[in-house]
């Protein structure tokens, strides 16, 4: 038989499993890098220098922190269900992964291109609440039930106002498929982020919700709760929950990447006056690369010299494989690899800019109180979630129906949306915020 056929007969099995391979096995440690990056953005925040022990600048920092916590004693309650103890964080971690299945990493990257591939991501990636709350029960302890069940309640409250952004933008799009959302904003020329921008901020609020991360990181409650949901955990079971926090956090900024920013499209990929932009993710990693050569000589140690050119050297490599496709012959295979390497480019910058802002926010503001949280849910995001749907239905019935200029139609109805979220600011300051004042109950 040709191996030619046999290759093309492989190829639809081939593809996928190479690019889940690829996930679980970088995922996790992109996860760890993900951490150290945001204990360096927070140092910086705070004027300090944060991890430099471990390797050159402390880039080996989480390799050390693995290693310590694939070798520390693991501890199990005695009276803890031990079959559930063991298998909660697997659950959380596996949805969390598998949910990168059907998202697409650039125009050739993607697992499975499902017809209904958003509704199962979020299918999925939702069934992460139950390691959460089958890890909490378990462990037979009541502050890490009483973590459990706070992380059910957010999710739940989050996560509806976080259903009713994904249906905006579904509305805009016409579609479930993950590449034809993205797709749709291509063929239209604009974001969807432009078009509601209202929806993008319902979805930002609401995954940084879902994903328990400051300041509305509730379930994990150090100062009330000891650690929440994982106070029973230790070793390498309890690093499972954080790699599912740090893979939910790449799996929200994927969807709104997917939904609201374009996918793997450049800025205004439509306008070919700008073709220059193509240029950008050269220029971006050569500026890198001669940042790292310019500090290089100033480091104190030459391990860190040396490494510093090394990473000089990487990027300046990065750049050269960026630059290679826009300068081949348009006839070329070169050439022809241009949409996967720059859609890839565009897609990751997209999703690390959306994690950064998750950075910026934790080190911004300071913890809400349990009932701010569920007040803000119910009574401000959900309501004008519903707003901000039924604006877009109006919007799209105006243009479509009636023949009204788009960007009139979008633009009224986001105005209109903005005053219904004035209103509901102003009704909500005049509502009790559930904590008593002092002296509300007389001298008992």
């Amino acid at each position: 038989m040709d191996v030619n056929a046999i290759f093309e007969a492989l190829r639809p099995y081939l593809f996928p499993l190479l690019f889940a391979v690829v996930i679980v096995a970088v995922l996790p440690l992109v996860a760890g890098y993900i951490v150290l990056v945001e204990r360096k953005v927070m140092a910086d925040m705070q004027v300090r220098l944060g991890p430099m022990r471990v390797g050159p600048h402390g880039l080996l920092q989480p390799i050390a922190d693995a290693l310590k916590l694939l070798i520390k004693e693991d501890i199990i309650p005695e009276s803890a269900d031990k079959f559930i103890f063991w298998g909660a964080p697997l659950i959380s971690v596996t949805c969390a992964m598998l949910a990168l299945s059907a998202l697409p990493i650039g125009p050739f990257f993607q697992i499975a291109d499902l017809n209904v591939g958003l509704l199962f991501i979020l299918g999925v990636s939702a069934l992460g609440i139950f390691g959460i709350v089958l890890g909490g029960w378990a462990s037979n302890s009541h502050y890490s039930l009483l973590g459990a069940l706070r992380s059910a309640a957010q999710l739940v409250s989050y996560e509806t106002s976080a259903g009713m952004a994904v249906v905006g933008a579904l509305l805009l799009a016409g579609t479930l498929s993950t590449r034809g959302i993205v797709q749709t904003q291509s063929d239209v020329g604009a974001w969807f982020i432009f078009v509601a921008p209202i929806g993008f901020f319902i979805y930002l609020v609401a995954s940084i919700a879902e994903t328990n991360r400051a300041p509305f990181d509730m379930p994990e409650a150090e100062s009330e709760l000891v650690a929440g949901y994982m106070t029973e955990y230790s070793g390498f079971r309890w690093a499972l929950y954080f790699l599912a926090e740090y893979t939910n956090m790449v799996v929200v900024a994927s969807i709104a990447t997917t939904l609201f920013l374009g996918g793997w499209t450049r800025p205004f990929a439509n306008t070919s006056w700008l073709n220059i932009l193509d240029y950008f993710p050269t220029l971006m990693m050569l500026g890198i690369a001669g940042y790292c050569f310019y500090r290089a000589p100033k480091q104190p140690v030459q391990v860190q010299k040396m490494f510093m050119a090394a990473v000089g050297l990487l990027c300046a490599l990065v750049a050269l494989i960026l630059l290679v496709p826009l300068v081949a012959p348009a006839d070329s295979l070169l050439a022809s690899a241009k949409p996967g390497i720059h859609g890839a480019f565009w897609f990751l910058f997209k999703v690390a800019s959306y994690i950064y802002v998750f950075m910026w926010l934790r080190f911004t503001f300071p913890r809400y109180r349990f009932d701010q949280l569920m007040k803000l849910g119910w009574q401000f995001l959900l309501p004008l979630s519903i707003v901000n749907v039924a604006g877009i239905a109006v919007a799209l019935t105006l243009s479509r129906t009636l023949g009204w200029p788009r960007i009139l139609c979008f633009l009224l109805t986001t105005i209109l949306t903005l005053a219904a979220a004035a209103w509901l600011v102003r009704v909500s300051e005049k509502q009790p915020t559930g904590i008593a004042a002092e002296g509300e109950f007389g001298d008992a």
